[in-house]
């Protein structure tokens, strides 16, 4: 049983690990590159950028949350505390990208960058106040497997 576990948490470390590798990488050099951009570079820019990440990075996300569930359900201890937290914090990354971060994606998607409405709203602050949420949570939960990894 100790194996299934090792593998299972090494891997649900590993998929935590990638979420926050990749979300910090985005918001250190992609967000503020995103920002200098005049307006039509940034909408062809951005539609560029978020061509491969479905589906990808939600398959990521939604299978390191399930392995910190099973993770939780296996072990014993402070160790099951913490797996549950990874969960939630897994979660939390999950639904602020479905619900916040996705919906203005598919906007900005919709955009000619040659014919940009002149009534347009800039999405970017929104979305880099909705990315860095989702950035901490997935922090956190590297964090919080690590130390539950460590401890089994």
């Amino acid at each position: 049983m100790m194996a299934v576990v090792d593998v299972l948490g090494v891997t649900a470390l590993l998929g935590s690990g990638v979420t926050a590798g990749v979300l910090f990488a985005v918001a250190l050099s992609v967000l503020p590159a995103m920002f200098a951009m005049p307006t039509d570079r940034y909408v062809y820019a951005h539609q560029l950028i978020g061509r491969n990440w479905d589906p990808t990075m939600p398959i990521i996300v939604l299978s390191s949350t399930l392995l910190d569930i099973v993770l939780s359900v296996l072990v014993t201890g402070p160790e099951r505390t913490l797996f549950i937290v990874g969960a939630v914090l897994l979660l939390g990354v999950s639904v602020v990208s479905h619900f916040c971060n996705v919906p203005i994606n598919r906007r900005v998607k919709t955009i000619d960058p040659q014919e940009i409405p002149p009534d347009w709203e800039d999405p970017r602050p929104l979305w880099r106040r909705w990315h860095l949420l989702r950035t901490v949570l997935a922090l956190l939960g590297l964090l919080v497997n690590g130390l539950a990894i460590t401890m089994i």
